[in-house]
């Protein structure tokens, strides 16, 4: 084997192995391994110029000709492998180089191989072939104006498939001249829409699409094919390059609003919604196709958090899958377009690709595309990763690459045609990167040239990609440059006709449109929060769902303590009537399944819980089966679905979110392992869930339940960060809530589906209160009214009051326990459940109530600079109120069990001493003494 020494020993090996095994028995190998071993043997007896070869396998030295087969072999293996390193993808700069290299020296051929016949021309569909040939077609496939990345998908079936298609067509489409037309029309409105903005809104952003313009094609050509293939719906998420040019030549939101927009006609000065720039905005619409089907096209909405809309997109498309489309992953893909940088550098990518082939997540594949214009703002690509390709990210998922110019529009389109057929017959994702640049700066005022002088001087002299699609057609006889000049002559006529017309009209306030799955939705007003709707189930009914939830099959077998837990509850149910927070959390989910409404709740351990407090899906003992209790409460239920998400807060509460938006008539619950976790979501939390519907008139009925809770477990699992929440909160945007009790979480998670808008609902739920004694509400609390914003203080007579402590969640607990343990009837403590839309009312009512109380304080266990206070601070500052709580930190919590204890205690003894502004002595010793108790205790 030393004439095999630039081959690996493995390969030849077993290469000499399969052939080994083929001459034992020719069915022991693969058909095209068959009928290269038979060509291989008629070629050793005969040879290729007709005589025989020299060397003799029987006496162990390997004949000439094998040793070079082998190297054939070698090669076209290399080309498969590696050929994409050495494509001619890139339009205005060099590709760097990689060694070794693609010359028939790398494989230990030569010129004088290149008319000798070979029968690895068999692997390539070409039969016995000269190297010449082989070679040719080799180059032709794999190293033109396609790059294609697959050989690390590891499954033959998918690796065979695409050799198939590539090699047999050389990895090009024969177009016809109807289809080029389609083509250049579409490449057509591509460039000259951009040159139009360009010349008539001078200065203005756009984020122009201008060197990425084969981009409309590639969109055009994916929808086509899609339809063909059975698609009826795409979701697209992108970010804002180039995001008007699709509104307008995919999605056919018409010019005019387009121009209107430029022209500032389109928000009045009266409008209650603060709208956003025009290439954040959202679109859908139906297109026709040459097919003659209609295919719905949905645009989402995007801040400029770049890939922050790629979970997004991707819950919408489930919903609508699970929803619209009965489960069926054929009729809906997702779109996603990114940039170059922004695919390579945003983490929320990963989040997402992992995502693909997870059950509660799987969207059947996406088509990936990315503008990669090599430049991230003013950043060189050499600076903005360390991977070859800004698309690694893709081999996490095995998914294949296709590398295209962005100048060969119809190897883009051959290419997307081809990634729609992959993602149809594997469900899997694919990614096509478009080597592209961009003409102007990262904005159209912005001056690239700062930053990257030798590029942009490259580009000054490039030409656009319809310039050269239309000399190759010309060329081609394809057109004639009179009709090419119409075209474009036409569609700008077209577009200035446009333009004058929206001059010429008076501005206009664009009213809120609510359709598809959201007809029958209102925008919610002021009024509506003034008082809770009724959200009360019949108390047998109740009674029915709980025997029914805890009633394990008999067929089964569980785990002991599941037995248990369900017999607790049934004991709950049946005698003592009285319901803890799981109790009350799983009533609301099962109540409303039947009466209809789909639930989803997914986050990290979301099905035993975190506290393993729900269990909602239990194990059978010894095995991976699982049982959903709520999901078989009815053969006419609408599902329950819970699902335990791979370990994200960015990317699942984005996901979410997206669901909820396409999917209104259900619950939609993301709970955060601790509520601090939320920190990794801010940014859907800022740019979504608070504004969306100031931004883009999108509603949204979302719910986070966040842990919240200071039980001296530190500082990153005792605050959900209440403070944020607030701070985010006007004009009624979100609904903030702390709940105290299992029967105000039942109200206030069926209230979400009881009204006819929605609202993002923020429940900071507990963690030691879920096993308190007192954390319990009695049966008949959820048989009557529904949520109550405020609740008051029955163990006090008014006319004894002289200090009223309003409060939520947890505190309300230690503050009982005080007031319990000293008998104090001077003291009320008032729960304020719902912190925004904040009952103000509500509140005026309490405090006239206690009109003989002296003092008003707001009690909270976080520091005075966190939680609720800052924003109550704000609301009620004109009124005789005061805090009591931790003092000002810059850390959420201690991580010391002494110190948080102590923080307890002095809390509590402030809210019960007189007068509050300074602890006694005596109350500072009784702290000391109940801290050195506490802490032998642990």
């Amino acid at each position: 084997m030393d004439n095999l020494s630039y081959l690996t020993n493995a390969h030849a090996s077993y290469i000499e192995s399969l052939y080994k095994s083929y001459q034992d028995d020719p069915a022991s190998v693969e058909a095209e391994w068959q009928k290269f071993f038979e060509g291989f043997d008629l070629g050793q007896r005969e040879g290729a110029d007709g005589r025989p070869v020299t060397g003799d396998t029987a006496t162990g030295e390997t004949p000439e000709h094998f040793i070079k087969e082998i190297r054939v072999l070698d090669m076209i293996n290399g080309f498969r492998s590696r050929g994409h390193l050495f494509t001619k993808t890139n339009p205005v700069r060099e590709r760097r180089k990689y060694y070794p290299g693609k010359e028939l020296e790398t494989f230990g051929l030569g010129e004088e191989d290149l008319d000798m016949v070979f029968n690895a021309g068999v692997q390539l569909g070409l039969g016995p072939a000269t190297l010449r040939d082989i070679y040719q077609l080799l180059q032709d496939t794999y190293c033109q104006s396609i790059g294609v990345e697959y050989r690390y998908i590891r499954n033959p079936l998918k690796m065979k498939w695409f050799e198939d298609r590539m090699e047999h067509t050389r990895n090009t489409t024969q177009f016809t001249t109807e289809q080029k037309k389609r083509i250049l029309h579409k490449l057509n409105q591509a460039v000259v829409f951009e040159n139009f903005l360009h010349t008539k809104f001078l200065g203005q952003k756009r984020f122009s699409l201008e060197g990425a313009e084969s981009l409309i094609p590639a969109l055009d050509a994916v929808i086509e094919k899609g339809s063909e293939l059975g698609i009826e719906e795409f979701v697209i998420g992108m970010a804002h390059r180039g995001r008007l040019n699709v509104l307008a030549n995919i999605l056919n939101k018409t010019y005019k609003e387009i121009f209107s927009e430029f022209e500032g006609k389109s928000y009045s000065v009266e409008d209650p919604y603060g709208g956003d720039v025009k290439y954040h905005l959202g679109f859908s619409n139906d297109v026709d196709t040459v097919n003659g089907s209609k295919v719905h096209l949905s645009l989402c909405p995007n801040p400029s958090h770049l890939e922050a809309v790629d979970p997004v997109a991707q819950g919408m498309s489930r919903a609508k899958i699970d929803f619209k489309y009965s489960g069926d992953l054929n009729k809906l893909a997702p779109i996603l377009i990114h940039g170059d940088a922004s695919i390579a550098g945003q983490g929320v990518v990963y989040e997402v690709i992992q995502m693909a082939k997870l059950e509660g997540y799987r969207t059947g594949g996406s088509i990936h595309l990315v503008i990669n214009n090599q430049v991230g703002f003013t950043t060189n690509f050499r600076d903005g990763r360390s991977s070859t390709y800004c698309t690694d990210i893709a081999k996490v998922t095995l998914s294949p690459v296709f590398h295209v110019n962005g100048d060969d529009v119809e190897a883009l389109v051959h290419a997307i045609q081809m990634a729609m057929e992959y993602r149809q017959q594997f469900h899997n994702d694919v990614f096509i990167d478009i080597l592209c640049y961009r003409r102007f700066g990262h904005n159209e005022s912005d001056e690239p040239r700062f930053t990257q002088p030798t590029l942009y001087k490259a580009i000054a002299a490039h030409p656009n990609p319809r310039e050269i699609y239309v000399d190759k057609l010309i060329a081609q006889g394809s057109v004639d440059a009179k009709m090419a000049k119409e075209m474009e002559r036409d569609f700008r006529k077209m577009l200035q006709e446009r333009l004058d017309e929206v001059k010429h009209e008076p501005p206009s306030t664009v009213k809120p449109i609510l359709a598809g799955a959201w007809t029958g939705y209102r925008f919610a007003n002021a009024d509506d929060f003034l008082k809770s709707p009724k959200t009360s189930v019949p108390e047998q009914t109740l009674m029915d769902i709980g025997v029914k939830m805890n009633t394990l099959p008999k067929e089964k077998t569980f785990f002991k303590k599941i037995e248990r837990l369900c017999n607790e509850r049934l004991k709950m149910i049946r005698e003592t009537k009285v319901l803890d927070w799981a109790m009350g959390e799983l009533l609301a989910y099962g109540t409303l399944v039947l009466e209809g409404h789909r639930v989803r709740v997914s986050g990290q351990d979301v099905e035993r819980g975190t506290f393993s407090h729900r269990h909602a899906i239990v194990k059978v003992e010894d095995s991976d089966e699982e049982y959903t209790p709520i999901a078989h409460l009815s053969k006419d239920q609408a599902p329950f679905e819970i699902y335990n998400s791979h370990l994200s807060e960015y990317g699942v509460l984005g996901f979410e979110y997206g669901y909820a938006m396409a999917l209104p008539q259900a619950l939609i619950v993301w709970e955060a392992q601790f509520g601090d976790f939320a920190n990794g979501a801010q940014i859907i939390i800022d740019q979504f869930f608070a504004s969306a519907e100031k931004k883009w008139k999108r509603q949204n009925g979302l719910v986070l339940l966040l842990p919240h809770g200071y039980e001296g477990q530190g500082p990153e699992h005792s605050s959900a960060r209440l403070e944020r929440f607030l701070e985010l909160s006007a004009e009624n945007n979100i609904q903030v809530v702390n709940c105290s009790t299992p029967a105000q979480l039942f109200h206030v998670l069926r209230r979400q589906l009881k009204r006819d808008f929605r609202k993002p609902l923020v429940i900071f739920t507990p963690k030691s209160l879920l096993r308190h004694p007192k954390c319990v509400s009695p049966l008949k609390d959820f048989a009557k009214g529904g949520f109550q914003e405020v609740i008051d203080d029955d163990n006090v007579s008014v006319k004894d009051v002289r200090r009223v402590l309003l409060c939520n969640g947890k505190m309300y607990y230690d503050l009982l326990e005080a007031q319990e343990k000293e008998k104090r009837k001077d003291i009320a403590l008032v729960r304020v459940e719902q912190l925004y839309p904040t009952p103000i009312d509500q509140i005026e009512k309490i405090r006239e109530k206690y009109k003989h109380a002296k003092e008003f304080f707001w009690v909270q266990e976080e520091p005075e600079n966190m939680g609720a206070w800052p924003y109550i601070s704000r609301k009620f500052r004109k009124r005789n109120l005061d805090v009591i709580s931790r003092r000002e930190s810059s850390s959420p919590a201690t991580g010391y069990a002494k110190q948080h204890t102590a923080q307890q205690l002095e809390i509590i003894a402030k809210a019960f001493e007189e007068p509050v502004s300074e602890v006694s002595p005596e109350v500072k010793s009784k702290v000391r003494k109940t801290v050195k108790k506490a802490v032998k205790t642990d």
